[in-house]
């Protein structure tokens, strides 16, 4: 598969906290298991999926910051993460001023995508990260992949926001990025006794239809804790049911891909 095209796939939800990053670690390192090449484009200041793959973000000399504003080819920037074929592009808070940079920048919401071209083709899965916002690092981002994965937290007001999320996704696609779709939509943190978690997978069922995977991510501890050792959960509890979720997960994912 990496010899034809990459899936380049952002992770997007304007929204803080409905697992992005936790999504964009875990099923890397699932779909690592299973043989697939797959790259992490780190592409929020916050660097999560940087420290959550083992990477100490103090001791970059550059990040994807200096990829995008200074022309650091994207090849000086790979790091091998600690699970088997997964490399990351790491982000560090330094990226948090691209967004006022770039506006200045010439092809400004396509340096992500120009950057993304020398390597991709090296991996079956390309993932980007993206912030909780709607600027313009997720524009560049939404024009360098040919899709989203939208993750959803199963609580109130699971799909507020959503709306919003596909106008800057239909934008982007009638005027930079024709292909553009939706690859999937993930419930996380689900907990299946209460009524609630039920209600809203019922909602995004109905607003998604097959778009939404079956696999649903529970809400567990291991998967909370294993970043801060720097670990994806398939490597910190490999036989939790949150790391379980995850290897159903990149089955699902690669039957789509």
């Amino acid at each position: 598969m990496a010899h034809q095209h990459p899936r380049i796939i952002s992770i997007i939800n304007q929204k803080g906290g409905v697992g992005k990053s936790t999504t964009a670690v875990n099923l890397a390192a699932a779909l690592g298991e299973l043989g697939k090449k797959v790259l992490i484009v780190d592409f929020d200041p916050q660097g999560n999926s940087t420290s959550g793959l083992g990477i100490e973000k103090e001791e970059l000399e550059q990040c994807v910051y200096d990829a995008l504003l200074n022309d650091v080819p994207a090849e000086n920037l790979l790091i091998q993460a600690n699970c088997d074929n997964v490399t990351v592009i790491p982000a560090t808070i330094q990226l948090a001023g691209a967004e006022i940079e770039l506006v200045s920048a010439m092809a400004r919401e396509t340096r992500l995508k120009e950057l993304l071209e020398p390597v991709q083709e090296n991996y079956d899965f390309v993932f980007i990260d993206c912030p909780p916002s709607l600027g313009l690092l997720t524009i560049n981002a939404l024009t360098a992949a040919d899709s989203v994965l939208i993750p959803i937290q199963c609580e109130y007001y699971a799909l507020e926001g959503v709306t919003k999320l596909l106008e800057s996704m239909r934008m982007v696609k009638s005027k930079i990025n024709k292909g553009l779709e939706v690859f999937g939509v993930l419930l996380t943190m689900y907990d299946s006794r209460t009524s609630l978690a039920n209600q809203v997978v019922d909602e995004v069922k109905q607003y998604f239809g097959d778009k939404v995977f079956n696999t649903l991510i529970p809400r567990t501890v291991k998967i909370s804790e294993a970043p801060s050792f720097g670990m994806s959960v398939i490597q910190y509890a490999p036989q939790n049911k949150g790391a379980q979720s995850y290897m159903e997960l990149a089955e699902e994912v690669i039957g789509r891909a």
